[in-house]
């Protein structure tokens, strides 16, 4: 595996996108970034913009099992991860298996369920594993939950718990498309109501598994300077000092922004990590893990807005 391999790839994996996703280029740079992470994606945005067809598109040019979870306010956690049933013919019990166990899991408006059942999610987003009955089953190195919810504002929302935002690589939000991406989008979907079957598109796989594996194992070699490494943590730790924020980001959000800083280093051609990769990658890695100061809302301040200024001051190195 190099550098050039990696960069055909990944230049066919957008090309089979956008065979029926018009438009979201950086959202699937960062769908990208968090696959070769080994990191989970949470898409915020209003119905209508592409999500589900963009995470369905995408499992499809990996050649990835794809799963799909409908969060409903009555869903329970054993609908999401499966229960024991009592086999009367074989006289014991039974795992039938929910839709987690698969590759690639959409889990479309996790906002739209409460938290108990957005809890069943945790283990399987940190440790590729869900125990049930006191059993651990894996789910396999290839599983990666994209995750899409509406604006919390939204009726019918409950806001995730922030152990759940954390195991979150991404926090993505999705723009409206450009006026000329949107006469794209009705010139090639405008003559039907509801959504296209994937066949229809002659999506191709592009990678497998193994190929993805043997990425991550590059990426993981992927050079991140003891300059950057520090940059990284005094972004982080910057977060939890600012006066408008009462709770900033965890360690773990450093683990994160330096690994999906080499995963973009890569995509962008480099085996080593430069100061404006970990820039680029802040705002969406460190956005979820962020509380504001009741203060701060009143201000007019938000996420973005706080770590731009943790982005200016904190001193990049040379």
């Amino acid at each position: 595996m190099d550098l050039d391999t990696i960069a055909a790839a990944s230049e066919r994996i957008k090309q089979e996108v956008a065979k029926a996703v018009i438009g979201q280029a950086e959202t699937i740079d960062l769908l990208l970034i968090g696959l070769l992470s080994d990191g989970h994606i949470l898409l915020e945005g209003v119905p209508g913009t592409a999500k589900t067809m963009m995470a369905q598109t995408f499992a499809a040019c990996l050649g990835l099992d794809f799963g799909r979870i409908q969060f409903t306010p009555d869903l329970m956690p054993g609908d999401v991860l499966g229960t024991n049933l009592f086999n009367f013919q074989s006289n014991n019990f039974v795992l039938t298996k929910g839709p987690i166990f698969t590759q690639l899991l959409l889990a479309d408006e996790i906002n739209r369920t409460p938290p108990k059942t957005q809890a069943a999610l945790l283990q399987a987003m940190h440790e590729r594993q869900v125990t049930i009955d006191g059993v651990d089953h894996q789910l396999g190195n290839g599983f990666m939950v994209i995750a899409t919810q509406n604006p919390i504002e939204q009726q019918g929302t409950y806001p995730l718990p922030e152990a759940q935002l954390d195991r979150f690589l991404f926090k993505h939000v999705l723009a409206y498309p450009s006026r000329d991406e949107e006469r794209d989008i009705v010139q090639r979907h405008g003559h039907r109501t509801t959504m296209a079957h994937l066949e229809d598109y002659g999506i191709e796989r592009v990678i497998d598994l193994a190929g993805l594996e043997a990425i991550r194992g590059f990426v993981v070699e992927v050079r991140l300077g003891d300059d950057l490494v520090s940059y990284v943590v005094d972004l982080v730790r910057a977060t939890r000092e600012h006066p408008s924020l009462d709770f900033g980001a965890s360690p773990r959000a450093a683990n994160m922004l330096a690994t999906a800083a080499r995963a973009y280093a890569v995509l962008s051609g480099r085996d080593y990590v430069i100061p404006d990769d970990v820039k680029y990658l802040a705002p969406p890695t460190l956005r979820h893990r962020l509380v504001l100061a009741p203060g701060a809302e009143i201000e007019g301040l938000d996420a973005d807005k706080v770590i731009a200024e943790i982005v200016a001051q904190v001193a990049a190195p040379r």
